[in-house]
């Protein structure tokens, strides 16, 4: 099937009340677990690639998101191709030559008068190329430049503020601030449902959540019904490819061939994936 835009699978989602999931890719094993997986789950998913996963390639955006396109298309399933968190310019700017649909644009580091002016002009340009594009407000913790707790004074997304900045930038999308981390490897991150509500209601255009992979399942499902739309997993799906490679190589410490604990690396993402489709987009 061929790529279907981001734009569209948010705006479904939506519209049906329910979440679409984006997993990171990292790999060629990743697309094709991330997409197994939602084949089995009938769900629609969006594969994100994001800058450090470019600069673990070289640097080159291209081999990987054509290796991760080529793998949705041979998919039956709507598949849309992301980039995430990019803070250089350089690289958002061969996002559409690359074949995604969408961005995320990552200025959430700067001061909020600096954010705000970088973040208008990279969604003046990203509208310009056709692309959808998301940005951060708030710090989500677990980035090194974020406050050390997702739970710290003033980290979290203020509604009034967040309205502000969505109208001054005319983002697509927008990633909120709510008690989630990033690499989390413990699902125990307890979420402000009360705050999401009140963004859902001041800020006219999706919510996305990072950090996911450290919320538990009844909790992305109350962030869903809050008014979450995106949510963004990583984390999770390295926990069971590591996890399931080394039970592998611990059963079979002759092992020398890649492709036995490889592929099952890949089988326990794609179940992780498939599980967790169900409770997004239920």
């Amino acid at each position: 099937m061929p790529l279907v835009p981001t734009r569209e699978l948010v705006s479904a989602a939506a519209a049906a009340g329910r979440a679409v999931a984006a997993f990171n890719v990292i790999t060629l094993e990743h697309a094709e677990a991330i997409t197994s997986g939602a084949a089995a789950a009938g769900a629609p998913v969006i594969l994100q690639i994001s800058e450090n996963a470019v600069r673990f390639h070289g640097g080159r955006v291209e081999p990987i998101a054509r290796a991760a396109a080529e793998v949705a298309k041979a998919g039956d399933v709507d598949v849309a191709l992301h980039l995430d968190h990019v803070t250089d310019m350089g690289l958002l700017c061969t996002a559409a030559d690359a074949g995604f649909s969408s961005a995320m644009f990552d200025a959430g580091a700067q001061p909020y008068a600096e954010n705000l002016a970088a973040t208008r002009a990279a969604a003046q340009w990203a509208h310009g190329a056709g692309l959808w594009l998301e940005a951060e407000l708030g710090y989500v913790g677990g980035k090194p430049d974020a406050p050390a707790s997702a739970h710290a004074a003033g980290v979290r997304t203020d509604p009034e503020e967040a309205a502000r900045y969505v109208a001054d930038t005319g983002v697509d999308a927008l990633a909120v601030a709510v008690g989630s981390s990033h690499a989390m490897t413990e699902r125990s991150a307890s979420l402000d449902h009360a705050l999401i509500g009140r963004l859902r209601e001041a800020v006219p255009v999706p919510l996305v959540l990072h950090g996911s992979s450290g919320v538990g399942d009844d909790e992305l499902r109350r962030a869903v019904r809050a008014g979450i739309v995106k949510i963004n997993v990583g984390t999770a799906l390295n926990i069971a490819f590591t996890g399931a490679v080394r039970e592998t190589l611990a059963a079979r410490p002759d092992l020398t061939d890649p492709r036995p604990y490889v592929a099952r690396g890949r089988e326990a993402m794609a179940e992780t994936v498939r599980v967790l489709l169900g409770v997004v987009g239920g």
